[in-house]
């Protein structure tokens, strides 16, 4: 009886998992804005402004590295992934396939899904933090790894299962969530921050500018924390999704624009959801501290529950819902390349019920800094190797997707370039101490340069091709 019913919803659906996006399948920017504003403005906001507050970063340069960050993460998005994804029209996963071959990709592929699975996990568990307030839900703190009671376990998964429902309907559903909840949202994230500023005191530009300065942003961590500069917001609103852009992972949602012009659609996301509401949700947790001084708690839903009350808990669970949608969906398009002869809509609904395992845990919450981080690393390689393939192959005189040209399953230029590229980075953080957060952009050069040059002794082109 459930398999009919999960037919029965996803009758109509077709993902074109292996296929280009036929044209009538086309979508305009209206689309891209829904839901890049939907997932961008979502639950990891409510955990990632309040970090910068406790890592300690200055006033005017959170708002200069956010400034800046952010203008380069759209015009990685709008310069490097849209133009691949409108050119080809492929899933990252099949696009990947042909270049690096299935043995390789299917571990991509598993590290790919798993990554979404706790990322998508935390969202819930942030979600959850607010579901629980109205029945006095014991609270994870910042030390917490594991549940800390049933309670809690039977809302997340709760929780899960509503979001998998509606991410086993494909992307038309995911975008059309998205397109009716973020506007909701983002002017709840505004009120927010003049709610939560007049409790700090703010009534005058000039009050506003003294708190932001030696209250909210001082410029002092917490104890245990680590200072952050521009150059760390910088970097960290640039590669916070370097996943999704320079690691080519949105090429499987930006295959359905109309024209790579859609890409830019990002920003709608970004300055509102990264700018807006990293801002709104560090005064939520400075108004938190202020009152709560000695608390360990580190609950969104609380936080934000204290400030605006009901609609700020309301905000939260449906904002880790719109970023948990997504993130489902991906995964599933993930593993569905390493199970092509699986329907996607199962293999969704099998990651809904990981994922819901993972949010379980309240360290997914806690550490997710470090985890976005680690998790954008991770998938980059892959990214630079798409995009040398795209614009290099003729240019360098080697055979564009090499797996699929030479008719094999495995591309060893493309798994020394992914391998070689995490040990370089490995080696700077261990050697030299560059931060997580700093690696993502050498990376991408290495990541390019061992691609083409390996490509060219692997699959030179021949003349008669290359004329």
């Amino acid at each position: 009886m459930s398999n009919r019913f999960f037919k029965k919803i996803v009758a109509d659906t077709n993902e074109y998992e292996r296929t280009p996006i036929p044209e009538n399948e086309l979508k305009g920017n209206k689309s891209f804005l829904g839901m890049y504003a939907g997932e961008h403005t979502a639950g990891t906001e409510f955990v990632i402004g309040p970090l910068f507050v406790a890592h300690g970063v200055g006033a005017l340069d959170l708002v200069l590295g956010l400034l800046i960050g952010n203008f380069l993460a759209v015009l990685s998005w709008g310069f490097i992934t849209a133009p691949i994804a409108t050119a080809k029209r492929l899933t990252l996963y099949y696009q990947l396939e042909r270049i690096a071959g299935k043995n390789v990709v299917r571990w991509y592929n598993l590290v790919n899904a798993l990554m979404f699975c706790f990322l998508a996990g935390s969202m819930i568990a942030v979600s959850a933090t607010a579901v629980g307030i109205p029945f006095d839900l014991e609270m994870p703190t910042l030390n917490d790894w594991l549940p800390r009671t049933p309670g809690w376990i039977i809302t997340v998964l709760l929780m899960g299962a509503v979001i998998t429902l509606v991410a086993i309907q494909g992307y038309s559903q995911v975008s059309k969530f998205a397109n009716i909840m973020s506007p909701w949202m983002i002017l709840v994230f505004f009120a927010a921050a003049i709610v939560g500023l007049a409790q700090l005191g703010v009534n005058s530009f000039e009050s506003m500018v003294t708190i932001a300065q030696e209250v909210i942003w001082n410029g002092v961590p917490l104890p245990g924390m680590s200072r952050f500069s521009i150059w760390h917001i910088i970097f960290f609103a640039w590669f916070c999704n370097m996943a999704m852009h320079i690691g080519m992972s949105d090429l499987t949602i930006l295959r359905y624009a109309k024209s790579w012009k859609s890409g830019f659609s990002v920003f709608a996301g970004v300055y509102l959801g990264h700018f807006v509401a990293w801002i709104a949700s560090g005064i939520l947790y400075a108004v938190f501290l202020q009152a709560n001084a000695d608390s360990q708690e580190f609950a969104p839903g609380q936080i934000a529950y204290q400030t605006l009350g009901i609609a700020g808990a309301v905000c939260v669970i449906i904002a880790g819902w719109t970023t948990a949608n997504p993130t489902i969906y991906r995964a599933g398009l993930a593993l569905q390349g390493i199970f092509p002869k699986v329907p996607t809509w199962k293999i969704t609904a099998i990651v809904g019920g990981i994922t819901s395992l993972a949010a379980c845990f309240p360290a997914l919450v806690m550490k997710l800094l470090d985890f976005v981080a680690l998790y954008g690393l991770l998938l980059m390689p892959m990214g630079a190797v798409i995009f040398a393939d795209f614009y290099f192959s003729k240019k360098m005189g080697f055979k564009a997707e090499g797996a699929l040209s030479s008719g094999s399953n495995f591309s060893l230029p493309a798994l020394l370039s992914w391998v070689l590229t995490l040990g370089f980075c490995l080696g700077l953080n261990f050697f030299y101490g560059v931060e997580i957060f700093f690696l993502g952009l050498p990376g991408w050069f290495v990541a390019v340069a061992i691609f083409v040059m390996l490509s060219k002794i692997n699959y030179p082109q021949t003349k008669s091709l290359a004329a």
